[in-house]
């Protein structure tokens, strides 16, 4: 594969820095900011720890019984796959559901009306047939013939003048719109919104507080994300906040140096400042994206070589893209090819499904278990809607997220603990339930592939994490 320095020139001109950036954490800063963390989110019962050979895993504190929550971890970096925002309203930092059932259910109705009339070109494709134009339109609904509502329902559910019968019993938070002006995201509460724009929107935003020029080149970065792999999206906004947190550091910084009568902050000391503001994604796991993607079933062995290739420019085009729109000279080395596939790749390896349950799925359950005479009554109203969404009524927020303690979690083909959402779980943090009791100082592991898989599916599908399983299940399996 041809050197990265002749695609992107950052990466031989940052070379030191970037290696530096790439470096494992020393065990002092390792136990340092994991011990932060840990203290922030009250859940003292685990620790993580390293081994000589700079690998990290999870180990209890205290004893679990099966079923007990071991973590609920916050995300790092989380996004909402772009097709799902069609179908559920949710707060742009934590992905809790905002608004109303009402506004869940008219948004939903009125943007797959509005994608279907915009997708009425595919008609015009007569070289597929009806399956191929259905995938080719992007319908996320039933293929089955619907009853269209009268005209007026989804503008009355939108703006709030229809009221479901009891959707009162299934509240949300309102929404709060960006207030950069984006009309992108939207959030449960002022603290998501400032907390978001904080950490990464402010550089992200599409909105008018953003110059025309730097709107014009994030649209074509989110534009290129959403037609590739939104995992670019994810990437984006781990060096936004990258470069925030900098920004930050460096105020505080220079702050201090001001009450020494020194009017400047040294190179030498940005690029300490740099190092320190990269510290969450220094943590984690990494590797160069095109090198551990797994490669596709249609994909020959013989082929590999130029798929990674292809992958690589990929992400060498999204980069350009994303420099374009935000790029700091202070913070040149984040913007190299080098750093960008690793970050990529750090998610490819670690990443955890973003998954929120819908409340209009438990509004219509609530409703389908009243009793007569008040299920018939609010039938008259609901089910109509209900046979308009289809089948498709109760899907749920979906998206991908990087969560810094879970992915400190190491695998096991007979795992005791699992990724599970409880019925109160509403939001997008990681919520890690024991499957069976779990003694003190015994390391928590979770399943990276499908664990009733046959052994040699179980060990194909974990070399693209670059490792032989050797767990007691695979040591007794093994031919």
């Amino acid at each position: 594969m041809e050197p990265i320095s002749s695609i992107c020139p950052i990466d031989s001109s940052c070379a030191n820095q970037i290696s530096a950036l790439l470096s494992p954490p020393s065990p002092p800063l390792l136990q340092e900011y994991y011990h932060t963390l840990l203290s922030a989110t009250h859940f003292t019962a685990i620790k993580v720890q390293q081994d000589a050979s700079f690998s990290k895993g999870v180990y209890a504190a205290m004893d679990f019984k099966e079923g007990d929550l071991v973590l609920k971890d916050h995300m790092l970096v989380g996004v909402q796959h772009y097709h799902n925002k069609i179908d559920c309203f949710v707060c742009s930092f934590c992905f809790r559901f905002i608004g109303s059932i009402e506004l869940q259910i008219g948004r939903r109705l009125y943007l797959q009306q509005l994608n279907a009339s915009m997708s009425h070109d595919c008609d015009e494709m007569d070289s597929f047939d009806e399956e191929e134009i259905t995938e080719q339109c992007g319908s996320s609904s039933s293929s089955k013939t619907k009853i269209p509502l009268p005209e007026g329902v989804v503008e009355s559910l939108m703006n709030g003048q229809l009221i479901l019968p009891y959707s009162k019993e299934f509240s949300m938070p309102p929404s709060v719109p960006c207030s950069g002006g984006c009309g992108e995201a939207y959030y449960c509460s002022m603290s998501c919104a400032e907390a978001d724009w904080e950490s990464s929107h402010s550089l992200l935003c599409t909105g008018e507080r953003s110059g025309p020029e730097h709107r014009e080149a994030l649209l074509k970065f989110i534009k290129h994300a959403n037609e590739t792999n939104d995992i670019f999206l994810l990437a984006a906004k781990a060096i936004s906040s990258t470069i925030l947190r900098y920004r930050k550091l460096k105020a505080n910084h220079f702050e201090e140096q001001v009450k020494f009568d020194k009017s400047c902050v040294a190179n030498n000391d940005n690029f300490s400042l740099l190092l320190e503001a990269w510290r969450p994604i220094s943590m984690g796991y990494k590797r160069r994206w095109w090198d551990c993607i797994a490669l596709p079933d249609d994909i020959d062995s013989s082929d590999e070589p130029s798929f990674r290739m292809q992958i690589k420019e990929l992400a060498f085009e999204s980069l350009q893209l994303l420099k374009t729109a935000i790029f700091d000279k202070e913070c040149e080395p984040l913007f190299s090819l080098e750093i960008y596939g690793q970050i990529i790749g750090m998610f490819e390896l670690n990443n955890l499904d973003l998954v929120v349950a819908s409340p209009v799925e438990d509004y219509f359950l609530y409703i389908d278990d009243l009793t007569y005479p008040n299920k018939e009554d609010a039938e008259k109203i609901t089910q109509p809607i209900l046979d308009v969404l289809g089948e498709d009524y109760s899907i749920c927020c979906q998206g991908t997220a990087f969560f810094p303690l879970q992915s400190c979690m190491n695998h096991s083909c007979c795992p005791n603990a699992k990724a599970f959402k409880r019925d109160e779980d509403r939001d997008g943090q990681a919520t890690i339930i024991a499957l069976r009791s779990i003694g003190k100082g015994e390391e928590i592991t979770i399943s990276y592939v499908d664990e009733d898989l046959p052994f040699d599916e179980r060990q194909a599908s974990l070399a693209d994490y670059g490792f032989r399983c050797r767990c007691p299940k695979c040591i007794e399996e093994e031919p």
